[in-house]
């Protein structure tokens, strides 16, 4: 299951967007209003939405400045959380989320849904940083 958020600019630099998104406690700010839990340390972070079972993502690669994969921290799932940034300018940059991850259909079919409204919340949220 490959999910493609849409790409959208942010007037932060990518070096910027890549340092506060390299943080994992940082990644609260990108998520939706309906988080119902967020605890993270310096190797990732745990979340739930409400209704929806804990999800748990630790940092797997870093590539300055233009891309930081998050991957399921659970070995029962497979699944990796990838937050692409490519810079236009020295103050701006476009920045993409997408979700790769192997799951059976009759999964697939259950998370598609959540976890496209996942993607389009952390792309507004990252619009909305300071």
């Amino acid at each position: 299951m490959n999910i493609k958020g849409e790409k959208i600019l942010v007037n932060k630099s990518a070096e910027d967007i890549y340092t506060l998104a390299s943080q994992p406690s940082e990644f609260k700010k990108f998520m939706p209003e309906n988080i119902d839990k967020f605890d993270a340390d310096e190797d990732g972070f745990v979340f739930a939405l409400k209704g929806m079972p804990e999800i748990a993502l630790k940092m797997k690669e870093r590539i300055p400045f233009s891309k930081i994969i998050l991957s399921s921290a659970k070995e029962t799932l497979n699944f990796d959380l990838s937050l692409l940034i490519e810079k236009m300018t020295e103050n701006s940059c476009e920045v993409q989320f997408t979700f790769d991850g192997k799951f059976n259909m009759f999964i697939s079919a259950m998370v598609e849904k959540p976890l496209k409204n996942l993607i389009q919340s952390l792309t507004e949220g990252i619009t909305k940083i300071s």
